[in-house]
């Protein structure tokens, strides 16, 4: 394993035997697996120059790629219909994001290392986000005229073209250093040798997570955990909820003026069962209610379950979506009359946990979910899929691909152990037994409706749901192996460092942290906190390891997406309550360090269930 040493100037080129420059390369063993890399160049040229370094490794043939939060294997199926950066051999294609080497800024991922694994062995490199050199760069790529090779670059220079989140690629951003004559900088990178085995990544991530944190402290999150829930609670009450219908809007906007205080000029009047919208987050609402003796969130949360659950498609499960002045309708597909399995199985496994947490009997809950499950337990097939899409008014499974299904599995569990029929628990078992072999393979896609077969972060929390639920009903040491391995992947997502910000930005100017934050997707590069949702069963992963790290990254999630929660009316230009869907921490859908201008119902609805577990169970009370 040989690490190279590369100088070329702000375009590309290779600068090659120049006598002004001088390199030094240190490598030292570490452990077992790590080698400690030292860089000093120093240029002594007559004049100044623009240059950038470049350290690379040849890896196995034929790899598969990681870069966590940010590139996974090739990255895209080909069945995919969304485009963003996907790696084939010998093709480069702007226009559909297709080419044989990718490098990208580092604050595209979630931990700047890059790995790369073949048959016999894998190896990774990491560094820092940012050097004395500026942002660093992060590559991986092979070819029929070059090796395979991952590589990082100080600064950094994206190749060969820059995806912004427009389906197609942009001229490629990169940044140059300016060095002056007789100037020097020491640059520090690990070098790791890996087994064969892809999921190797997960302790290089756990000591890189290790080290960040001993060099920084914690998050101090904006209000504590009592008032996030107040602050959420209201919010998603005055700003979301809407009477006639009873909905949760998905989005308003901070400009209210804008919007016409609560009309129709901007707000998105529309609502998911679930996924961005609906019961989980009426449920959170619900459960608030009762524990502060609010009557109006109680009739809020109450009446938009009773909304959802009350209105069913001919083939007897949820709808998809519902908007105003049209009423229910599909999911967000192209499909004609298409609904997402994902997005139905999270609304019945929170409607069962609905029904669970009431002191009072909802008949219709009840009988919603048994309808959304009987449906869910004709559509598993033989092998255990549950399938990734349906039709509403067949029922006919459409599309069996991805692993948006796997969030049955967890449903299925928690039916188990509200009803006791044994259907469940099998279907349970045979689901999380056909799905195994996607977590164990890194290949989980397809949870969120909107990026249809890309790995999302959302996709770990599903899994995630799955293997805990399962091993609650069914304890075994595969279950809870298979739990762990989602969680690891789920965290790949996870932000172990913190950006670096202008200060002149609204992010800069409030000292937001990005330490704890999960990037959506490599499609969606942007930070949210939808990993709240699985934050006691990060928890219980600790308790039946004995592994701290799981509660500790559900505690740093935690404190993470209690910065911005708006205090007060007019605190970052919102309203009191209000939580954005989007911070933008590299140049994708938005400019480095401004957030998204408006409140979302989820973003708020999985803050609220996760601060309402912190206060109602002992068992996560560490947590806060």
């Amino acid at each position: 394993m040989q690490l190279n040493v590369a100088l070329e100037t702000a375009d590309g080129s290779p600068i090659v035997d120049s006598p002004d420059w001088r390199i030094d390369l240190e490598v030292t063993p570490v452990g077992a697996d790590e080698h400690a890399v030292q860089l000093r160049v120093q240029y002594d040229g007559a004049a100044a120059a623009d240059a950038r370094v470049r350290l690379e490794v040849a890896v196995p043939a034929e790899p598969y790629w990681l870069i966590p939060g940010l590139f996974y294997g090739a990255n895209r199926d080909p069945a995919c219909a969304r485009l963003y950066p996907r790696y084939a051999p010998g093709e480069l294609d702007a226009e559909t994001l297709i080419a044989d080497r990718w490098a990208f800024r580092a604050d595209r991922a979630a931990t700047p290392v890059v790995f790369a694994w073949g048959d016999e062995g894998g190896v990774a490199l990491s560094v820092g986000a940012n050097t004395s050199l500026g942002l660093t760069g992060l590559g991986l790529g092979a070819g029929p005229d070059r090796p395979a090779t991952i590589w990082v670059s100080l600064p950094y220079r994206e190749e060969p073209f820059s995806y912004v989140g427009e389906p197609r690629g942009v001229d490629a951003l990169a940044d140059c250093y300016h060095w002056e004559p007789g100037e020097s900088h020491e640059i520090h990178a690990s070098l790791w040798t890996l087994p064969a085995d892809r999921h190797s990544y997960a302790p290089v991530l756990q000591v890189l997570r290790d080290r960040e944190r001993a060099a920084r402290p914690p998050v101090t999150p904006w209000v504590d955990i009592a008032e996030a829930a107040e602050l959420t609670a209201y919010g998603l009450w005055r700003w979301h909820y809407r009477e006639d219908p009873a909905v949760l809007i998905e989005t308003a906007l901070f400009d209210r003026e804008l919007a016409g205080d609560l009309g129709d000029r901007g707000d998105r009047l529309a609502m998911h069962v679930a996924w961005v919208s609906g019961i989980p987050y009426a449920h959170a609402l619900l459960r608030h209610g009762r524990r502060v003796g609010n009557p109006s969130y109680i009739e809020a949360g109450t009446a938009v379950i009773d909304h959802i659950t009350s209105n069913l498609t001919s083939a007897g499960t949820f709808f998809g979506t519902w908007y105003a002045g049209k009423g229910w309708k599909q999911s967000w597909t192209p499909v004609p009359g298409g609904l997402h399995a994902r997005t139905l199985a999270e609304a019945t496994l929170f409607t069962l946990r609905a029904v669970a947490a009431e002191p009072v009997d909802h008949p219709v809950w009840r009988d919603a979910a048994l309808s959304n499950l009987e449906f869910a337990l004709a559509a598993q097939d033989a092998e255990g899929n549950f399938g990734g899409m349906y039709h509403l008014e067949t029922g006919e499974v459409l599309s069996r691909l991805g692993t948006a299904g796997l969030t049955w599995v967890g449903a299925m569990a928690e039916a188990y152990e509200l009803f006791g029929d044994e259907r469940f628990r099998e279907a349970a078992r045979r689901g999380g037994r056909y799905y195994a072999s996607f977590v164990r393979n890194e290949i989980l896609c397809g949870a969120p409706e909107d990026v249809d077969l890309a790995p999302t972060s959302e996709d770990g929390y599903a899994a995630l749901f799955a293997y805990v639920g399962l091993h609650r009903i069914d304890p075994s040491e595969e279950w809870l192996g298979l739990a762990c391995h989602a969680a690891d992947w789920m965290l790949t997502f996870r932000y172990s460092y913190d950006v670096r910000f202008d200060p002149e930005t609204i992010l800069g100017t409030y000292g937001f942290r990005s330490r704890g934050a999960d990037q959506a997707s490599p499609s969606n590069q942007h930070l949210h906190n939808y990993g709240l949702i699985c934050t006691a069963e990060l928890a219980a992963l600790s308790a039946l390891t004995g592994d701290d790290s799981y509660a500790t990254s559900a505690a740093e999630h935690l404190s993470f997406a209690r910065q911005f929660i708006a205090r007060h009316d007019g605190d970052f230009n919102a309203r009191r309550g209000m939580v954005t869907e989007r911070y933008y921490q590299t140049a994708c859908f938005g400019p480095p360090g401004a957030l998204l201008t408006l409140s979302h119902s989820w973003c708020i609805g999985v803050l609220l269930l996760a601060t309402e577990d912190v206060l109602t169970r002992p068992e996560l009370a560490a947590l806060s």
